[in-house]
């Protein structure tokens, strides 16, 4: 059922303290509390709404044992709607565990959920005993606000372990998958044209000899110019160009500093002309039982120099709460 959103309020957050800290959060309550999203992917589909698609945290969760996504919509990144959990670990016969950050992609006239999930447990004491995989999956809707199904009822591979997928759909209409893998990573795959597997290998991508520890990765196009972004470290948010999805790619350097040393997680989408970045942020939630800080999804304007570099960007306490106003002046 869809339910009316806050951008910058939750319904147990005081409004003061939730503007200064500029979470994106929903005001959607789970057994009466608010939900906790990270990992946003927002994309714009046809119908001119941007959508973003998020991994939820659990109340007091531990170690990171999430069960469903979400899915948020909005016209004007003021007023959402929430579409609620649009597919869970539940409906997975492979998986059970760790509905980590997903990604969407519109291809054939459908809308396709590419997501990790995994089984077994992470003995972080002693590692030795950890039984712990995770998969990549998709999923397919004719909404794009799903439900979505696991039409292919299998990971699209078993090795090696991967998750963080995140689906790029250049101009020619060719899909190409990128992921973080247990020493496995810069590489790519391209997906099949049904988009139900991947077709050939893995390609291993030129960095210019750079590869830092990274996971989340995150590509999309401008000006003819291709960008790899990612969380260095799982940190800090940094990025590469290139003049092909696959590369070689040339390292440009930082987005988005560090904060709380707690990992990071985006995407950069253009919505009416303004190019966005969204991402999560670890914020001190007094209301939560816990008493600890979790994850609110966030967002902050991006900005470009005439040689196609990123700005780095500063975290603000408006965000884009003030997007009305920038569309209203565009107007007159």
């Amino acid at each position: 059922m869809k339910k009316a959103l806050w951008l910058l309020v939750t319904g147990l957050f005081c409004s003061v303290t939730a503007v200064a800290q500029n979470p994106l959060d929903f005001g959607l309550l789970i057994d009466g509390n608010p939900i906790r999203t990270a990992d946003p992917s927002a994309h714009v589909w046809p119908d001119g709404r941007l959508y973003i698609y998020t991994s939820h945290d659990e109340e007091c969760q531990a170690d990171f044992h999430m069960k469903d996504w979400h899915v948020f919509s909005t016209a004007d990144l003021v007023n959402w709607q929430a579409h609620g959990a649009v597919l869970s670990v539940d409906d997975l016969s492979w998986a059970d565990d760790y509905a980590w950050a997903p990604d969407a992609a519109y291809k054939n006239g459908k809308y396709y959920l590419v997501f990790p999930a995994g089984t077994g447990v992470k003995d972080r004491a002693n590692p030795a005993n950890s039984t712990k995989w995770m998969g990549i999956g998709i999923a397919e809707s004719e909404s794009p606000i799903g439900p979505f199904k696991d039409v292919i009822g299998t990971p699209l591979w078993r090795e090696p372990y991967a998750n963080d997928p995140a689906l790029f759909i250049d101009d020619d209409g060719k899909a190409y998958l990128y992921f973080h893998g247990i020493d496995f990573d810069y590489y790519v795959a391209e997906m099949a044209d049904d988009m139900r597997s991947i077709k050939g290998d893995f390609q291993k991508m030129d960095m210019g000899g750079y590869e830092p520890k990274m996971e989340g990765p995150w590509v999309f196009k401008r000006n003819g110019l291709y960008y790899f972004t990612m969380p260095e470290g799982n940190r800090v948010l940094t990025y590469y160009t290139a003049a092909s999805p696959k590369g070689p790619w040339a390292y440009r350097g930082v987005i988005m500093a560090q904060e709380h040393q707690s990992n990071n997680h985006h995407s950069i989408v253009e919505y009416q002309g303004q190019w966005l970045l969204f991402y999560h942020r670890w914020l001190d939630t007094p209301e939560s039982r816990c008493n600890k800080r979790q994850r609110h999804t966030a967002a902050e304007y991006l900005h470009f120099n005439d040689d196609g570099s990123i700005v780095p960007v500063i975290r603000t306490k408006q965000g884009v709460g003030d997007f009305p106003d920038r569309l209203r002046a565009k107007v007159r």
